[in-house]
């Protein structure tokens, strides 16, 4: 199966976004130090925090890495066919990012990256660029987008959930 749109990697060049694509970046400060980072880290390069939000996911591997296969399904009705296009693992940034495929009721890419900064602060930046490929994400307009921006926010809010001490529960 092939990507449905052009500039596939193009998430890895913060703030590009193609013609006719609509942009998103959402930052979400998860919490400080490096076992946050590693845990965060972990929950993202295993698909944990996508699961945590309900979302379902069928991989074809068991962490993010290029060329795998991901079927992400919303509402237990919506299926949305991607594939992996690039991961990062440096040492103060993890992350990848995934591409649509056919099916895919939206044409483009996403990326989540977790970051510590040198202050010891942890974040999650999720980057897109989008435009419907679906009717029925064509027709939703800016409430799809809105829908789209939400979803990022909510990954943020997942992910600080699950990197908290038990403590905090």
């Amino acid at each position: 199966m092939s990507f449905t749109y052009d500039h596939v990697g193009a998430t890895r060049e913060s703030g590009f976004c193609p013609p006719g694509f609509h942009p998103l970046h959402v930052r979400t400060r998860i919490g400080e130090g490096e076992d946050v980072f590693r845990r965060a880290a972990e929950a993202v390069m295993t698909w944990e925090m996508h699961r945590a939000m309900g979302v379902g996911i069928d991989a074809s591997a068991d962490r993010a890495a290029s060329d795998v296969e991901v079927t992400v399904t919303l509402a237990g009705m919506i299926k949305a066919p991607c594939r992996v296009v690039w991961t990062v693992a440096e040492h103060r940034r993890i992350g990848w990012a995934y591409g649509t495929l056919s099916g895919h009721p939206e044409c483009g890419e996403e990326a989540f990256v977790v970051e510590r900064t040198g202050d010891g602060t942890v974040w999650l930046t999720v980057n897109a660029f989008s435009r419907g490929a679906k009717w029925y994400a064509r027709a939703g307009g800016p409430a799809t987008r809105g829908l789209q921006h939400a979803y990022a926010r909510r990954c943020g809010a997942v992910l600080r959930r699950l990197c908290a001490p038990a403590q905090e529960y």
